[in-house]
Order: structure tokens, then sequence, then C-alpha cells
């Protein structure tokens, strides 16, 4: 069994919400001008967490910064006008996020204006104390992030639980010293995950509440 913590730091990609179409599309849309040939979906969600700088150097490893930095602002036009709409929000999500106690915020990659807008497009954003995504500062699996919203919170690192799916986001829990849980549903992989020995795992965030909060029914077998 996990234990309550007082405070509950998420990822948003992958842990949150399933939005790898979106994400993935939006980068090959970008990329479309640049490449003989498209790279594929699953080799694209291996990135989904990290900055774009990461997936762009990768595959065009002679661009300069100019023109990285223009793949980049070409991605945060191309992103938001799919509209999320091949997105969604994974199973228990909902249920978990009213139903934990503590105070919850996000620690996430997107920016905070971004975060906030699709917090609120899948209904998501009153279930949480603070949004906070990464602007300005380094990405995953540096913990700036996490120490942002732990700040916002007024918490301490042995106060937080902090959830998400790839190896960046364990990394970044560690270098912030909280607890890490590791969802099983998402992009990251599992050999990856295990070099940062989360101290917990789930497969659904509903495994998260204490035993008699969970009011949905049983979990999915």
């Amino acid at each position: 069994m996990i234990p309550a913590f007082p405070v509950y730091l998420f990822d948003i990609d992958g842990t949150l919400l399933d939005s790898a179409a979106d994400i993935c599309g939006a980068i090959q849309q970008v990329l479309s001008d640049h490449v003989s040939s498209l790279p594929s979906f699953d080799y694209l969600k291996s990135f989904i967490g990290v900055h774009l700088d990461v997936v762009f150097s990768d595959i065009l490893p002679h661009y300069d910064r100019a023109q990285l930095d223009g793949l980049i602002q070409h991605y945060r036009t191309a992103y938001p006008a799919r509209g999320h709409a091949a997105t969604s929000v994974y199973p228990g999500v909902a249920e978990a996020l009213s139903a934990l106690p503590g105070r919850k915020a996000t620690a996430t990659t997107k920016g905070t204006p971004t975060t906030r807008a699709v917090l609120a497009q899948f209904g998501l954003l009153d279930r949480f104390d603070h949004v906070q995504g990464t602007d300005g500062f380094p990405c995953k699996p540096a913990p700036d992030v996490l120490f942002r919203s732990m700040e916002a919170l007024g918490a301490k690192p042995h106060e937080c639980l902090f959830i998400g799916d790839s190896a960046a986001d364990m990394e970044a829990g560690r270098r912030a010293g909280v607890r890490t849980c590791a969802v099983r549903y998402g992009y990251g992989s599992e050999p990856e995950l295990d070099r940062w020995a989360p101290d917990y795992r789930v497969s659904d965030l509903r495994e998260l509440l204490p035993t008699g909060l969970l009011s949905t029914g049983p979990l999915p077998a």
C-alpha cells in the first residue's frame, strides 16, 4: 500500500493524458519540410517529457542553434493548433485527482500557459492547487520544475510524492529529494525506469488512494 502524502506532484504527458498522438504528430508536421523520411511514431514517443532540443538535435544533428529554435517555435504553433483532438485522459485519472487527499501540483515540461489550457480543456484544472510548467529554466531530468512547484506550495521534499512515466521524471524526482512513483501505462521503458528505482509503481492512479476513498468500484484487473 502507498502511504498518503501531504503533497502530490504530477507529470502530465504519459501520466495524466495520453497525448502522444498529438505531440508526435506535431513533431512530424514540423519535420516534414526538413527530412526526406519522417521518424516513426514509436521513435518520437520515446522523447516525450524531455526538451524539444533533444529530439530535434538527434534527428538533425547538423542544425545550428538558430535552426533548432526555429523548429521549436514551429512546434509551439503546430501543437496547440491540433486542438488536442487525439488526446485523452487516462482511465482513473479524474477520479483519483478528485478523491486524493493532500495538495496537488503539476511538474511538466510543457510551459505553464499550455499546461493550464490543456488541463482546462479536459476538466482537470480545478483539481490542482498549483499548475507549474517549465518556463525558461532547465527541463527534466533537471529537478527545477519540481522545486518551483514545492516552493509555490511551501512544501518540503520529504512531504512530496512525484508521479511520472519516464526515466527523466524519476531522475528529476531523485534529484529533488522527493519520493517517486512510476506509472506502468505511460511512455517510459521499464529498463530505463528501473535504473532510477522508483519508490512505488501503479497501473492506475486510483491505486494512490488510501483504502476506503475509492468510490468508483474495483480497479480493472
